[in-house]
């Protein structure tokens, strides 16, 4: 790519195929030139010589006002707003660091309101790539709604309490329960998390259900065509499913309606089993979150564990399970939920990373 057409002359182009790049999320590489993210805390790590680092993206907008966040050195976690969609831009990680070898972490703080384009990294024009540091052997792949995705967690004024005012400014994948559980465990985690989403497509409050959902790449109707994702490319050791939180809108049937009940948990079951046939080997755990909801949601997922009779599928209920806040959790909730939850992964022993 031609950095002059950015202004950037003096510095180096890194292509997205570069060796010593390493990814981490469900991403779209059928453009290895312009990798696809799509999920939250899907990532681009680096280690890197120089002063500065940037990115070139492509910023494909559906709603809320859309960020990138980064770890520089292990330390600093900040955010930049994207500011153009549907072009090229360049925008400028870091800069004016100390000119030795620096790691860099740029993530997905958001979920399918927005994809990108990733089309390059920008260097100093004596900077390195450096060989990236190697990715955890154990592995975690979460489906879940915001609360999984992280979002709002940032508004920590308001733990145990509604979401203030917002446009998407204190979302940030890094400090949900689930990457805070890959961290605590020393596993990679692929995040299938989308703010609003139900089992079945038509309820909750994104278009498409999960059970459509789970197999995609790219599933946001409003961002282009649904394409499917190969199940070849991961394999994790756990599978975390938190669905039944949105399931209630527009309607809360789950203690009134039998039938309705009966067509959600034979759904559900059904997703559980399209999974254990993808993973034959995977812990599975059932769950919801600290958020408030109806128990009966709760009740049908116990339920449907018991009658999946598969000894490696768990129901997992917090302490203050639907009960916690009434609204999105934030970093501190979602961290006593990861404390939580790894405790209790832990607990089934070592053999689940085997």
């Amino acid at each position: 790519m031609d950095l002059k057409a950015f202004g950037l002359g003096n510095k180096k182009f890194i292509a997205p195929n570069h060796k010593f790049i390493s990814f981490s999320g469900r991403i779209d590489f059928s453009e290895p030139l312009s990798p696809v993210f799509v999920f939250p805390g899907s990532s681009i790590s680096i280690n890197f010589t120089g002063t500065s680092a940037g990115i070139i993206i492509r910023n494909k907008h559906n709603w809320w006002r859309n960020f990138l966040g980064f770890i520089i050195d292990g330390e600093r976690d900040e955010k930049i707003e994207i500011p153009k969609n549907d072009e090229a831009i360049f925008i400028p990680i870091v800069q004016n660091l100390e000119n030795k070898s620096h790691s860099l972490t740029i993530f997905k703080r958001m979920d399918g309101c927005h994809y990108f384009d990733f089309l390059g990294l920008v260097l100093d024009e004596d900077g390195e790539l450096l060989p990236p540091p190697p990715k955890p052997q154990r592995r975690i792949e979460c489906y879940g709604d915001s609360v999984s995705a992280g979002e709002v967690s940032e508004a920590i004024d308001f733990v145990g309490k509604s979401d203030p005012e917002h446009t998407g400014e204190f979302s940030n994948s890094w400090y949900s329960y689930s990457m805070m559980t890959a961290r605590m465990l020393d596993a990679e985690i692929h995040n299938i998390a989308q703010g609003g989403i139900a089992l079945l497509d038509g309820t909750g409050y994104f278009p498409t259900g999960m059970l459509s959902a789970y197999d995609k790449i790219q599933y946001n109707p409003n961002l282009g065509e649904l394409k499917s994702w190969d199940f070849s490319l991961y394999t994790p050791h756990v599978v975390i499913i938190a669905i039944g939180q949105n399931d209630a809108h527009p309607e809360n049937y789950i203690n009134t309606d039998m039938e309705k009940r009966k067509t959600w948990k034979e759904s559900y079951k059904k997703l559980v089993r399209s999974l254990r046939e993808k993973y034959p080997k995977a812990a599975i755990i059932l769950q919801t979150t600290l958020l408030f909801h109806d128990k009966g949601w709760d009740d049908c997922i116990e339920e449907a564990k018991n009658e999946l009779c598969d000894p490696k599928v768990y129901h997992f209920l917090y302490k203050r399970n639907g009960s916690g806040t009434p609204g999105h959790l934030r970093i501190p909730e979602a961290e006593e939920m990861a404390k939580e939850l790894s405790a209790f992964i832990n607990s089934l022993g070592e053999d689940v990373w085997r």
